[in-house]
């Protein structure tokens, strides 16, 4: 907080509170929102403020102490993203000792891969906007919101990974958010955690088997041959598609489960400042950049905006050779001229005529096709195919693209053609609706881009919701988006602190 917007907080809550403004000493900003409602936009804030003295401490935290587990009896964390990584720091805390294996590298190094995609087209299968340290969420817009409430402590969520260096503003803003830029520095103190008190994490490190005996998990074998014991909290992802199929070979139970899939959708940032904001002149100094979140019912599914980030840009997230997927992020100040978001339409497995009910990974197989077939419309490369928005709900080709913020670059491609029927009808019909209520929504400056599928998990790895054990293999720990049981970094993260805390519970 500045000085002068220290001296202005001070001067209103005097005012208010009928006292003066002198014998304020501090003033703390304990939860903020922004209430864009009316014509009349209100910053809400909630305070704390000190008369006459000054607060022991200003943090809003207290700061976790993690004992060394040197020695201690040692469990096995496949995946290094939020749901495996807050898994780790929980065992440690419960005196476990981790071994956290991630088959990409680090979060540094996944850098020079990340840019291959963008530069030549060449998608690592093991590094990539998917797979590496951090998980998908690591080069996101590190949004934190979530309203997976029941399930865990959010703020306790949040009070660690500003004991990791993210900034004190998620602990006040009522949509959160790190940033892309500023997320990575956030995964490698939790790194340095884990080491620091004995714990171990092997990168480059794909767990390929899981090793059985009598129905039992013992632990798991990597691609290179190497093997680690203990019971394993699995927190791979919704993309480690070979991970599903290791699943299904092995006899472990899983099941087809719903997703939502559409395009990323893509318009100017003044424009959506200006209808969400009621203003020509959209945000103006001391607004952020704004953001949106649509929701509607078209034919008995749901059509709703996924992954918004304002200020951001949209970023291929292929995890193999031979699929174009889109997603998006945004860095911490949200700066850049465009705002995009995922619009996609819901998708239960009973929708998929075209493949057989009885595989447990049918959706997966749809979801998979659809990202070679936009590879294909693309012509077999990472440049996607676009389409004016405008032009996609009157069903008529765009003769020419505005900027993208998508760096491999688009071409025009009829999305409303190649996307399946019952997708495109319903994302015309929701486009419809939404530019109905937000007047200027619906225009031909946005695009949309092909496709988005990585919503969450094509399948669900069934477990007791009580003890958190897989219902067939014991001392198996599905855990976090990848298990189909959360969607998104707070939501994984609370469920691999809870998977920790069954697996500690089985050991005691």
């Amino acid at each position: 907080m500045t000085a002068c917007t220290h001296s202005l907080l001070c001067q209103f809550i005097a005012q208010q509170e009928g006292i003066s403004a002198h014998d304020i000493t501090f003033v703390k900003i304990v939860k903020r929102s922004i209430d864009a409602r009316q014509r009349q936009v209100m910053v809400n804030l909630k305070v704390r403020i000190y008369l006459g003295e000054m607060p022991q401490s200003t943090s809003l935290i207290t700061p976790i102490d993690y004992k060394r587990v040197d020695g201690s009896r040692q469990a096995v964390v496949v995946g290094a993203g939020p749901g495996g990584l807050f898994a780790a720091l929980r065992l440690i805390e419960l005196g476990i000792k981790p071994i956290v294996l991630e088959r990409g590298k680090d979060v540094n190094e996944r850098r020079k891969d990340l840019a291959r995609i963008s530069r030549e087209g060449i998608v690592d299968e093991d590094s990539n906007y998917c797979f590496g340290e951090g998980g998908a969420g690591a080069y996101s817009d590190g949004k934190l919101y979530t309203r997976s409430k029941k399930r865990g402590s959010v703020d306790r969520i949040l009070a660690i990974l500003h004991q990791h260096g993210a900034s004190e503003d998620i602990l006040v803003d009522a949509h959160p958010h790190i940033g892309t830029d500023k997320l990575p520095g956030v995964i490698e103190a939790i790194r340095h955690t884990i080491l620091n008190c004995g714990g171990e994490v092997h990168f480059q490190s794909r767990v390929t088997e899981l090793i059985l005996a009598d129905n039992r998990v013992t632990g798991v074998v990597c691609a290179d041959g190497s093997r680690f014991s203990g019971p394993v909290i699995l927190a791979t992802g919704h993309s480690a598609r070979d991970v599903y199929r290791m699943l299904n070979a092995q006899g472990v139970s899983i099941e087809p489960k719903g997703i939502a899939v559409g395009v990323r959708l893509e318009h100017p940032q003044h424009l959506i400042d200006q209808i969400q904001y009621h203003s020509p002149a959209g945000r103006g100094e001391y607004l952020p950049a704004a953001e949106y979140s649509f929701v509607t019912q078209v034919d008995g599914r749901g059509v709703y905006s996924f992954c918004m980030c304002p200020g951001g840009f949209i970023v291929p997230a292929a995890s193999a050779p031979g699929q174009l997927v889109v997603n998006g992020m945004s860095p911490s100040n949200r700066g850049t001229k465009w705002a995009n978001s995922g619009m996609v339409v819901e998708v239960r497995p009973e929708d998929l005529t075209h493949y057989d009910a009885n595989d447990p990974l049918c959706v997966m197989h749809f979801q998979e096709d659809l990202e070679k077939r936009c590879f294909e419309a693309a012509g077999g490369s990472q440049r996607a195919g676009a389409q004016r928005m405008l032009d996609f709900v009157k069903g008529r080709a765009s003769r020419d693209l505005p900027r993208t913020s998508y760096a491999p670059g688009i071409q025009p491609s009829r999305l409303d053609v190649w996307l399946p029927r019952f997708i495109s009808l319903r994302l015309r019909k929701g486009f419809e609706t939404f530019g109905s209520f937000a007047r200027g929504f619906l225009t031909n400056d946005a695009i949309i881009i092909g496709v988005e599928t990585r919503t969450s998990s094509p399948v669900r790895v069934p477990r007791l919701p009580l003890e958190m054990r897989h219902i067939v293999v014991e001392n198996l720990y599905p855990c976090g988006e990848g298990a189909g049981y959360a969607g998104g970094i707070v939501s994984a993260a609370i469920d691999g602190e809870r998977c920790a805390e069954a697996l500690a519970s089985s050991l005691a």
